[in-house]
């Protein structure tokens, strides 16, 4: 039988957790964000933010993953309280709010919130980063743009109105397996980040058609 202290031996090659040092920052503890803070604290990070204005609706149990005790209370109160019963090491910073530029945030930035506008505002006030990704997604269409260095390069140009989105409709615009499959790449994105791996620029996956594009930046 292991212990405690084995936790980390199954991933201690692909996961070098002595490379963090600062916090992981969640923006958004929504469909994608929640799934983000979970795995986050499963891998074991030392440190995590979370930031999310919100309280949970009874839909979100069916496409974000939370419990029906959870309706009404913050998202950000019951996604730590997860991450505390995956991991009670894990320190975990609460911000019960929408993103705002006074927030001090970690140098490790995942961005999980459901608008180009909130994306837009984050990344005009958000100048230095050593790794940043952003997880999208409608119906079972995903998108995950990473940048690292505080380089933002051509990721600006993905800011488009949200009136040019594809919004599909309302009762196709989530599910929970989907989350988890964006939340899983931008993971993994980071965590090839920690090994000095090339990542992945922008990836776009289509789960109905199950159609992989990946743009490779060395």
């Amino acid at each position: 039988m292991s212990s405690i202290e084995d936790r980390y031996e199954r991933q201690a090659d692909i996961v070098l957790r002595e490379k963090i040092d600062g916090a992981c920052t969640v923006i958004g503890v929504g469909a994608i964000g929640r799934q983000v803070a979970l795995q986050l604290a499963s891998i074991g990070v030392p440190e995590l933010q979370l930031i999310d204005f919100d309280d949970v609706e009874a839909t979100n149990c069916v496409t974000q993953g939370y419990c029906t005790g959870h309706i009404g209370l913050p998202k950000v109160l019951c996604t730590t309280e997860d991450c505390y019963q995956i991991n009670k090491d894990v320190s975990i910073t609460q911000e019960l709010s929408r993103y705002k530029s006074s927030i001090d945030i970690g140098k490790y930035i995942f961005i999980c919130v459901d608008s180009i506008d909130s994306r837009r505002f984050i990344t005009q006030h958000i100048r230095e980063f050593d790794f940043l990704v952003d997880g999208r997604m409608t119906a079972e269409v995903m998108r995950v743009l990473c940048r690292v260095d505080s380089d933002y390069g051509n990721y600006t140009d993905t800011l488009y109105s949200d009136d040019e989105i594809f919004r599909g409709t309302c009762t196709a615009k989530s599910t929970i397996y989907c989350a988890n499959v964006v939340a899983g790449i931008m993971v993994s994105q980071f965590t090839k980040f920690l090994r000095f791996n090339m990542v992945n620029n922008d990836v776009m996956f289509n789960l109905l058609a199950m159609d992989l594009m990946t743009d490779v930046n060395v």
